[in-house]
């Protein structure tokens, strides 16, 4: 991790400014400015609708800004195909999962080797896709096709595909929806070894409040297309901003 030797803070891997999205006339983001710094576990909070999974379709090279810049590690990557920013060092998983279903565990990891990296070599693929596998937990499931896993291992082999391109980087669509108490304190500890033994930046969206309060050391909201908050995440959950976006202005006078 590198950071600024006199303050000790980390540089920005990942930076926005004024980044905004449109489809026809509805702006979905507007105007967002946003900084994710190298190491941190940073979450992306908002209503249903507010523009979050299109925030990170920006990044991710899906959707094209209308404006706006969006930088990693100093590169711009505006105009850029999701192919190459998946080799540049940015992994993503998808709110809806989307393995390849006819594949088994071990096959839909080793295509995003092959094909998300561009690794020629399928022998290869295959043996760094079981060391993928297994530290997501899911070695015993190695040949088990997609369609018939469970929620909480289909949410892992999407980690774990993200992961198979090698990233820097890892942009985290709402990967504990759907998944029991039991499951989310798994997937929290996934998320921590992710950064910590892994070395990997993590920019996440969470409705989960338990695993958006253990995991992220900061947290970005956005409300309408707008941000309206960003700061440490024990200060933005108590923020009357953020809990009208979520509860109403009548449960925020309350507060």
């Amino acid at each position: 991790m590198t950071g600024n030797p006199k303050t000790g803070v980390p540089e920005p891997i990942l930076t926005g400014e004024k980044v905004t999205k449109k489809f026809g006339g509805l702006t979905a983001v507007s105007e967002v400015d946003f900084v994710v710094r190298e190491g941190e576990i940073m979450g992306l909070i908002g209503p249903n609708g507010s523009g979050k999974t299109t925030l990170i379709n920006c990044i991710a090279g899906f959707y094209p800004p209308e404006a706006g810049i969006i930088l990693f590690r100093g590169q711009k990557l505006n105009g850029r195909k999701p192919s190459h920013i998946a080799r540049i060092g940015i992994g993503r998983t998808f709110q809806f999962v989307r393995p390849f279903e006819e594949l088994p565990v071990l096959d839909n990891v080793a295509v995003g080797i092959l094909y998300g990296r561009g690794e020629g070599n399928i022998a290869k693929a295959r043996d760094e896709a079981q060391e993928i596998i297994a530290f997501v937990d899911l070695k015993d499931k190695a040949p088990v096709h997609a369609r018939d896993l469970m929620m909480s291992d289909r949410k892992r082999l999407e980690i774990a595909r993200a992961l198979s391109v090698k990233p820097r980087l890892i942009l985290l669509d709402e990967v504990f929806a759907g998944l029991n108490e039991g499951e989310v304190q798994q997937s929290i500890d996934l998320v921590f070894r992710i950064n910590k033994e892994l070395g990997i930046t993590v920019f996440m969206i969470e409705h989960v409040l338990r695993a958006l309060m253990e995991t992220c050391s900061r947290v970005m909201v956005l409300d309408n297309g707008h941000k309206i908050a960003d700061g440490k995440a024990e200060e933005i959950v108590k923020d009357p901003k953020v809990i009208e976006a979520y509860l109403g202005a009548a449960y925020a006078k309350r507060q």
